[in-house]
């Protein structure tokens, strides 16, 4: 794990064409620092997974704005402050994968955990899972789900230590720690890094071992 000298070094190697977890629970958690230096860094022809489409015109949704992504997967898409991505979508611009949320965030644990796929009720005989292989299980149909893999996550915690130990306030942790399971490549906003050992091992959430680099931002 590294601890990195700025945002622009954490995300420098970012290709065009990666797969981008974003956590986030709408602003709360939300890596507005990293995804600004992606912004600079200038990574093209991207799939973002992310709990939503981002929010007026900053963090994820300037992404979208300046035409970085290819592609969303998300659970919320349209909110009253997601003008970006509607415009986008009504325009033919950006493609869109919807994904319940609890199935977006299994699906991210199921690649961490390496489980090959699982079945899931939520969506079974609507329009969503058309296509899907279905199975019934004990008189209720099932809809089958693969893990869903990132080459990279950027995650925002509170606090870090300095082998990668991460600890979220509140609903921010809602979607980094199984992003942060799912992604080959794995950085971290905090707000602040402290002595390793500083951090109570019973308040650990991501432990470092799944934690590539850490800025401070």
């Amino acid at each position: 794990m590294k601890v990195c000298d700025s945002t622009a070094e954490a995300v420098g190697d970012v290709a065009d064409g990666a797969t981008v977890l974003v956590g986030g629970f709408g602003p709360a958690g939300m890596p507005f620092a990293l995804i600004d230096a992606l912004i600079d860094q200038g990574a093209t022809d991207l799939t973002v997974v992310s709990n939503n489409a981002g929010n007026a015109d900053t963090g994820l949704a300037a992404l979208l704005d300046r035409g970085r992504v290819r592609r969303m997967v998300c659970s919320y898409p349209r909110q009253a402050d997601s003008w970006v991505f509607d415009r986008l979508y009504r325009a033919g611009e950006i493609e869109l994968e919807l994904v319940p949320q609890g199935n977006l965030a299994e699906r991210m644990r199921a690649a961490g955990a390496g489980i090959g796929a699982f079945y899931c009720p939520t969506g079974a005989g609507t329009s969503w899972a058309e296509g899907k292989e279905t199975r019934e299980i004990d008189g209720r149909t099932y809809v089958l789900e693969y893990p869903l893999r990132g080459d990279l996550a950027l995650i925002g915690a509170h606090r870090s230590d300095r082998v990668g130990n991460l600890v979220y306030r509140k609903t921010a942790r809602n979607f980094g720690p199984v992003m942060a399971t799912a992604a080959t490549t794995v950085v971290a906003q905090v707000a602040e890094v402290v002595d390793t050992g500083a951090i109570d091992p019973e308040v650990v959430v991501t432990p470092g071992i799944y934690v590539d680099r850490v800025v401070v931002a």
